[in-house]
């Protein structure tokens, strides 16, 4: 290779690495699904005493900076030709989007790259030191896939990086290094503490351009954005872009109470609106990899649906509180405490559950193999229920299906044969139309229960709907199970 293209390399490499610095920063580049939330009631303006703003953050973010770091990160990917180039998704439809194609297409020549070749790509993110001794925060999807990870101080000393371990369900990581001394340390702070309207600061490495400081408020709590099963995000309007993954949010007294992790980007950089993964939630988890690598998760046994009116009022609910129990895996702690299909988890040790989340966020926070206590609600009347909760979750059960068909349930639009176990029987068709499939049953469902009675023939359901109807109730309760999953359906008795 002639010296000749020895600047024409370097100056691809700056631009490259420039470029993928803006991919990597954070899962802040997918634009994420928002609900819309219903607008609040109209209510009297209330008159607050005036109070002044706050005078400054720079007493606090001179006190905590040496804690906060840049997370550089090197990988490999497989080249692709230059009519094929992956374009960072904030960069797609931009002016910048033809230049970019123009520069590679110049840098690679006419006929770019092969196929399988390898090429070596970089990306940044932040993090924070939780312990003198040099572990370090960050986010799973800022060294996850890594080669190797190198952490930048704020005195200007770069120090490879051991990944302890990491935490893909709620995208967390930890590191070590060893900077021959002890480092500067960060305080957790209590994020269930945080109200809407209080202020926080988030810091670290915005698109590569090192430390950074930007202020803003808490704007929501338990935000819910698809991005795993312990969804529980600190939604705040501090600007974050990519590159501040990884990074602490602090509260006024400069104890971090959050990880920011996401952000809702449809131009690809700020919008004000950030999520942060809170620190309760992150304690526990950085904890357990911090003292073997991995997270011990406890686990409950039970498959959860949320209430609506419906299924309230076929289960014979006062209300849709609390979060229905859809089915109970054998042998799991669940089932060996007596839980069933059907009741009604309104709490657990003594913190309300309004949803499914609730539960599963307070199940996966426990330590395996300690007692919790439920508080259920089943057939009418209020249960306490102790747990002692397994670790791990464990694999859901098939589906049974199959056995020779029955006659149809005329009422209901459902066709039903006897299933190849003891337990169920098997959907073999829906009538078009029918309240059955307005509800969504389909062919090959197994209905295990319905009402309060457990399903073992066909017969079972025609006389659970009789008894229904009989007690004039408006719907009947069905527990389907499909693809390994379980849930209820309420069908209305008002028709047939």
């Amino acid at each position: 290779m002639s010296d000749q293209s020895q600047p024409a390399r370097k100056t691809r490499r700056l631009w490259a690495a420039g470029f993928l610095a803006l991919a990597m920063g954070t899962t802040a580049l997918t634009t994420l699904p928002l609900r819309a939330q219903p607008a609040a009631p109209t209510a009297p303006a209330v008159v607050l005493p005036h109070q002044r703003g706050p005078q400054g953050f720079a007493d606090l973010a001179a006190r905590v900076a040496p804690s906060v770091v840049r997370v550089t990160v090197t990988g490999h990917a497989e080249a692709t030709p230059a009519s094929t180039t992956e374009i960072p998704p904030e960069l797609r439809g931009t002016p910048l989007e033809p230049f970019f194609r123009q520069f590679e297409r110049g840098q690679r020549g006419p006929r770019g790259e092969q196929r399988g070749e390898q090429r070596r790509s970089v990306g940044q993110g932040s993090g924070f030191i939780i312990d003198a001794a040099g572990y370090i925060v960050t986010n799973n999807h800022v060294v996850g896939e890594a080669d190797t990870v190198k952490v930048e101080l704020t005195d200007g000393r770069e120090l490879p990086a051991r990944v302890i371990g990491t935490d893909p369900q709620t995208d967390l990581a930890l590191l070590k290094v060893e900077a021959g001394g002890p480092l500067p340390a960060v305080t957790w702070g209590d994020s269930d503490a945080l109200r809407v309207g209080d202020w926080v600061v988030a810091m670290g490495n915005p698109f590569g351009l090192g430390g950074s400081v930007t202020a803003g408020i808490v704007s929501a709590r338990g935000r819910q954005i698809g991005a795993g099963p312990y969804d529980d995000f600190i939604q705040t309007d501090a600007p974050i872009n990519p590159g501040n993954s990884g990074g602490p949010l602090f509260n006024g007294n400069g104890e971090v109470v959050g990880i920011n992790t996401a952000i809702y980007a449809p131009s690809g950089g700020n919008v004000g609106i950030g999520f942060a993964v809170p620190a309760r939630m992150a304690r526990h988890v950085i904890t357990d990899l911090q003292q073997d690598g991995r997270v011990a998760r406890g686990w409950l046994g039970v498959s959860m649906q949320p209430l609506n009116s419906e299924l309230a009022s076929a289960l014979r609910l006062p209300d849709t509180r609390g979060v229905l129990v859809a089915g109970v895996e054998p042998g799991s702690p669940a089932a060996s405490a007596g839980v069933k299909a059907g009741d009604v988890v309104v709490g657990i040790d003594g913190r309300p559950v309004a949803a499914a989340r609730d539960l599963a966020v307070a199940v996966a926070e426990a330590t395996p193999r300690s007692t919790a206590t439920l508080t259920l609600l089943r057939d009418g009347q209020r249960v306490e229920q102790a747990v002692t909760l397994g670790q791990r979750e464990a694999p859901r059960q098939e589906a049974r299906a199959g056995g020779a068909e029955a006659p149809r349930n005329a009422s209901l639009g459902l066709r039903l044969s006897q299933g190849k176990g003891s337990d169920g029987v098997t959907v073999a068709a829906v009538e078009p139309g029918s309240i059955a499939a307005t509800r969504g049953l389909q062919a090959g469902d197994v209905i295990l229960r319905a009402g309060e009675r457990d399903v073992r023939r066909p017969e079972d359901v025609s006389q659970a709907v009789a008894a229904a109807r009989s007690a004039g109730r408006p719907a009947i309760a069905l527990q389907v199970a499909r693809e390994g999953g379980r849930a209820f359906i309420a069908l209305p008795l008002n028709a047939g």
